[in-house]
């Protein structure tokens, strides 16, 4: 008599961002360094972290706060509040020397359509600061 084993592959199909990768590898970077920084300042646990995403970052925000919530768990920072600033984007035009908001990275001036400008904020990321009881 044979036994015939059968096996069965499925696939699940997640609601995630298709660039939940990207924001993960990002938040535990992220976590790592507020472990760090919390293990030097002596810290028992972690209270609070605030960040910075800038709107033209390439840093979706959605999928990052989801990231952060799977990246300090387990860590000291697992119970700390997470805030989140999203940093609106401004240039300026080189040849009308007028500030304006870009839509995206390709910052064509509203005013004189001139190419020559530059970003002043916007691509942010960082973060802004760790509040940590000490012992």
């Amino acid at each position: 008599m044979h036994c015939f084993h059968r096996m069965t592959s499925f696939c699940v199909i997640l609601p995630l961002h298709r660039n939940i990768m990207h924001e993960l590898s990002i938040a535990i970077q992220i976590t790592e360094i507020i472990e760090e920084e919390a293990k030097n300042a002596g810290a028992d646990t972690v209270l609070q972290v605030q960040l910075e995403i800038g709107e033209l970052s390439g840093v979706e925000m959605d999928a990052l706060e989801m990231a952060m919530l799977e990246a300090v768990r387990g860590t000291i920072a697992s119970e700390a509040e997470l805030i989140y600033h999203q940093i609106a984007a401004k240039a300026v035009c080189e040849s009308c020397c007028n500030e304006f908001e870009p839509i995206d990275v390709f910052k064509i001036c509203p005013f004189c359509n001139s190419l020559h400008t530059n970003l002043l904020k916007g691509k942010e990321l960082k973060i802004r600061s760790i509040e940590v009881v000490t012992k």
